[in-house]
């Protein structure tokens, strides 16, 4: 069990509020009492929480960031890039994983309010059609700076720094049909992600301008995990006309789409031809160079952070800040057209 102020005041002899005068340094504690606290905090191996700290002052120096699935290198790698100008600013970071749940979200948001902390810096994991009353009205009560990364919020214009998915979705789906694809395939996550929504809408208007038909049987739905997606392409394969190239709309999809191909035995480009989203590094380490759309999220994240100390350091600037970055295209081969 961790020691607590209680237990320092036990040794010490004295109440919990003198020794928070001591730790705090607020208010008078006569000599010989501050000099037997101090000695029982070094006994007891006391280390005061930074943020108890901060709070106990009214004030905080920690920043809430809340991700959908901490299990995806996605997320992980924007947290990466929030950490590290958050260290270099000497800031702490609360982190919330939600799961993709609603009811966590709200609840990681307001716990996060009552912490008393700077700002947030969040990726809502769901779609405008979810958004109910309740988190609608948590959102608009937070009178907190909050930074949205990668997906957005239709109900309300916020602070953000998000990918031009749209451009990722057409510019994926445009580089395969330069190598001659036709029957062009999109694995999707949730159909109510923003982030989806606007890769989708890339695909069809790619499609369109390039005078192929739009086909539902195409559009797959990978729920944005490696199982479910693996599942998804093994059924497509075996069906009577299956696609010969696949936009995938996650890393997580991705390695669930390699594995239901390299498990019929078949070969990439030439059975499937696979367009990612952002760099997997074990990818490369086992030989399989497969194209990416790549957003950086680590970029995103620093820019999130950076943002966000801008909005705490000029609390009078009011007007919403929006930062989009256009995906770029890193082709390594996956993307080719043998059938």
């Amino acid at each position: 069990m961790p020691v607590t102020i209680s237990d320092i005041a036990k040794r010490a002899k004295v109440s919990p509020a003198t020794v928070s005068r001591v730790l705090n340094d607020s208010g008078y504690v006569k000599e010989d009492t501050k000099l037997r606290i101090l000695s029982a905090i070094k006994e007891m191996n006391y280390t005061p929480s930074a943020i108890a700290r901060s709070l106990s002052k009214s004030e905080t120096n920690t920043i809430g960031v809340v991700v959908p699935d901490i299990t995806n290198s996605y997320f992980g790698e924007i947290i990466k890039g929030i950490s590290e100008i958050a260290e270099k600013n000497n800031l702490n970071i609360i982190l919330f994983n939600t799961d993709n749940y609603l009811e966590k979200e709200i609840r990681a948001l307001n716990l996060l309010k009552e912490q008393r902390i700077k700002g947030i810096i969040m990726t809502p994991g769901f779609g405008a059609e979810q958004f109910n009353d309740t988190y609608i009205k948590t959102i608009n009560n937070l009178n907190i700076p909050i930074i949205l990364v990668s997906a957005d919020v239709k109900f309300k214009k916020l602070n953000g720094v998000f990918v031009d998915n749209v451009k990722g979705g057409f510019d994926a789906t445009n580089l395969l049909i330069k190598e001659g694809h036709t029957k062009i395939g999109i694995m999707t996550g949730l159909l109510s992600s923003e982030p989806v929504m606007d890769m989708l809408e890339g695909y069809k208007k790619a499609l369109k301008e390039s005078n192929i038909q739009f086909a539902n049987k195409y559009v797959f739905y990978g729920d944005f995990k490696l199982d479910k997606a693996y599942e998804v392409t093994k059924k497509f394969l075996e069906e009577k006309d299956p696609p010969t190239a696949v936009v995938v709309c996650s890393n997580m999809m991705t390695m669930g789409v390699i594995k239901a191909i390299k498990e019929q035995n078949k070969d990439i480009p030439e059975d499937l031809a696979i367009v990612g989203v952002n760099k997997i590094d074990f990818l490369d380490v086992v030989g399989l160079n497969i194209t990416y759309m790549e957003d950086s999220p680590i970029e995103l994240g620093k820019a999130a952070m950076d943002m966000l100390r801008d909005i705490i350091n000029n609390t009078e600037d009011t007007e919403v800040r929006r930062l989009v970055i256009a995906p770029q295209i890193v082709a390594k081969g996956s993307e080719k057209k043998y059938r």
